[in-house]
């Protein structure tokens, strides 16, 4: 994949997506709104990528993140959907979304069955998990970017 953009760095609200991810796979991502989205270097390869996030003032964790073409749209609209590898007790939607995306894991494809689709986010969390451990990878998790300013939410003017 091309990595010239990587790592790329990226913060924005969280906005309800389809309700797929949670519902269908077990496996919750956040969206992130179009403006975000159309934000994303247009040359950005699609497929699944590995990097850190962080929600709000929060610690920051490991993830999984998605950019694809979605059908629903037609294939006009890309979406970026994140999934953190971390449990969190309520959703936080509204909240700022603060990633880094570090490297590229597989192209997009489609799957026969969601079995197929559920063992391969699996299969990814669990590479993003191996390489997000590597020192390299490591140090940007203490990015001051994740800091985000005090005081510093959507609805403050």
């Amino acid at each position: 994949a091309d990595m010239r953009h990587l790592p790329y760095f990226c913060r924005g609200e969280v906005v309800k997506g389809f309700g797929r991810g949670s519902k269908e796979l077990g496996i919750p991502t956040a969206n992130f709104s179009e403006q975000v989205v159309e934000s994303f270097p247009s040359d950005i390869s699609t497929g699944i990528y590995y990097g850190w996030a962080c929600v709000g003032h929060g610690d920051v964790h490991k993830m999984v993140l998605s950019i694809g073409w979605n059908p629903f749209y037609k294939n006009i609209k890309k979406s970026v959907e994140t999934h953190i590898i971390h449990t969190f007790k309520e959703d936080f939607y509204g909240e700022i979304l603060s990633i880094v995306i570090i490297g590229y894991i597989r192209p997009e494809k489609n799957f026969d069955s969601l079995e197929a689709l559920i063992s391969a986010i699996q299969e990814d969390i669990e590479e993003a998990k191996r390489q997000l451990d590597l020192p390299e990878h490591l140090k940007l998790k203490e990015d001051n970017f994740f800091h985000l300013p005090e005081g510093k939410t959507v609805n403050s003017h």
